[in-house]
């Protein structure tokens, strides 16, 4: 059974003399559509969540009961990088924006950001460390993801309102069977990464 994320890199962080340490995750590099967000959490260690883990390994209702958690105890920004960034830019440089914009969000800098992956965003503006499988790992980082997949995931219901048949509601804009063969019948929305291989095909398939 795999472990639990605990506060072993927040602790080594404070041990190095760094204070209001930051946790950092983003949600949405897979979909077809919608932005990329990124959350930054600052936990207090006297006051953390019980049952904080990757937001992939929990149910939405038990992630809805969290985020709603996490805000009341910690310190919470979120942000995002759009779709016309990640046409742009590329995924990996939008999904790294989005997370120095929730960086910047934070109501009091951050002495030091934990960041999910294995490399450090461009532009951050404090001493950070990289952590591989960071959601699975570090709390900070796992109340992160929590924070930021209830943020998107309301996000992509609220568009898929104003964009039906997509199924956006119940997918995220991640590519189901569902949502490839509703760009087949309704073709491409303004929200769709036209950088991605599915969407790019569909555009130019006749070109």
């Amino acid at each position: 059974m795999p472990r639990a994320p605990d506060f072993t890199h927040e602790a080594a962080a404070l041990a190095l003399g760094h204070t209001r340490i930051a946790g950092v995750d983003e949600v949405g590099r897979g979909p077809l559509a919608g932005p990329v967000t990124a959350a930054a959490v600052v936990l207090d260690p006297a006051h953390i969540p019980e049952g904080l883990n990757d937001s992939k390994a929990l149910s939405a209702a038990r992630r809805t009961v969290l985020a709603a958690r996490i805000r009341e105890v910690a310190e919470v920004s979120v942000a995002h990088a759009s779709v016309e960034e990640i046409d742009l830019l590329n995924i990996l440089r939008a999904s790294h924006l989005a997370m120095v914009r929730a960086l910047h969000g934070l109501s009091r800098p951050a002495g030091f950001a934990l960041i999910d992956g294995n490399r450090l965003p461009e532009g951050l503006a404090m001493p950070g460390r990289a952590v591989v499988r960071g959601d699975a790992l570090c709390l900070s980082i796992a109340a992160a993801s929590i924070v930021a997949k209830e943020v998107r995931d309301a996000l992509m219901r609220d568009l898929a309102q104003q964009f039906p048949g997509y199924g956006w509601e119940h997918n995220a804009g991640y590519p189901s069977k569902a949502h490839k063969q509703a760009l087949l019948d309704l073709g491409i929305s303004p929200h769709h990464r036209r950088s991605f291989r599915p969407i790019h095909n569909i555009l130019y398939q006749d070109k």
